[in-house]
């Protein structure tokens, strides 16, 4: 019997024997091989829950991951034993949002690693076949993990439409930030300027490219003189909406990125009204995952350096603690069921 990692509840993570479901029409079995912890994981970790999204019974997370197929997928030319990513959001297809090209928003999807949908923090699970993701041979597990949040943060950019050589402010220094830095400067961004209250997370910006890195949004205002045109937000902070507002300048963009702790902004009206600011949210990603293998192929993107730890699921628990405590050295850690 397979053996998972469940969220009970707040800040209850155990690992248990996992009963494997039958495989329903259009699914293919798959042995999971690396699975990533994301920001939205250690929300259900922490609080039970983000949004309507409530944990009402044990569930396994995990939406970031790849494996090798347990069987030939004759009609796609995918061959037992190939290692393929997953994307995790299978959209209904039918809905208004759907026909109109936003997959991400679609009421109706059925997200792997969200509840009440069963993820990746297991040894094997069913996934759909119209899900499967190819990739080139140079990729390994590693690689095939790290293209959701990749795909998130190129998302996340595109939803910014930012301009060339422009500045650009990021808050908040974790993986999906780190990830907006190397697209943004992938891209055609001017400086960047990043903020962490987090000592190894400011010194992993600078290293992948940031431009200056300070503390707190005090700091990307003091350098700015004035703020900047574009702001990312990145945070799991109830004070981002606030600062990402500080932080740009009058008549400036903001994409906000982040889920806040306790799902709540607290943020003064009159400072986000009186700039005349444009403001977008980003929701997972669209169709991004052809793009995010070509970052990755073409050697733009370094997701190697942002991932600080590899475990064994039955570490995986004391992981989503040492996450939560924001432990000095943990940027992106990927559980390895099947060795790196």
């Amino acid at each position: 019997m397979s053996r998972a990692l469940f969220i009970h509840g707040a800040n209850d993570a155990r690992i248990a024997p996992f009963n494997l479901r039958e495989g329903r029409e259009g699914e293919i079995l798959m042995d999971v091989a690396s699975v990533g912890f994301c920001g939205s994981d250690l929300h259900y970790f922490k609080d039970g829950g983000i949004g309507a999204a409530v944990i009402a019974e044990p569930f396994v997370p995990g939406h970031e991951f790849g494996g090798y197929l347990c069987d030939d997928v004759e009609e796609l030319g995918f061959k037992r034993g190939q290692l393929v990513a997953v994307d995790p959001n299978k959209a209904c297809g039918r809905c208004d949002w759907c026909h109109e090209g936003h997959p991400n928003l679609c009421p109706n999807v059925e997200f792997i690693g969200a509840p009440p949908f069963d993820g990746a923090m297991t040894q094997r699970i069913w996934v759909p076949t119209s899900q499967l993701v190819a990739l080139p041979e140079s990729f390994d597990a590693l690689d095939a993990v790290m293209l959701e949040p990749l795909g998130v943060a190129i998302h996340a950019v595109g939803l910014a439409k930012q301009r060339m050589l422009e500045r650009v402010a990021v808050l908040g220094c974790g993986p999906i930030g780190l990830l907006i830095i190397q697209v943004l400067k992938a891209t055609g961004a001017g400086e960047v300027l990043a903020c962490d209250p987090l000592a190894h997370r400011r010194a992993m910006a600078a290293k992948i490219g940031a431009d200056h890195v300070g503390e707190s949004v005090a700091d990307i205002v003091e350098f700015s003189k004035g703020g900047c045109p574009l702001v990312m937000e990145a945070t799991n902070s109830p004070f981002g909406f606030r600062d990402a507002v500080a932080a740009a300048r009058i008549g400036g963009r903001i994409v906000l990125v982040g889920i806040p702790d306790g799902d709540i902004y607290t943020l003064p009206a009159a400072d986000a009204r009186r700039r005349g600011l444009k403001i977008k949210f980003a929701r997972r990603m669209g169709d991004v995952y052809p793009l995010a293998i070509k970052f990755l192929a073409a050697g733009k993107i370094d997701v190697r350096s942002i991932v600080t730890h590899r475990v064994g699921l039955e570490e995986a628990p004391g992981v989503f603690t040492a996450l939560a405590e924001n432990a000095p050295g943990y940027v992106k850690v990927l559980v390895d069921l099947r060795g790196p």
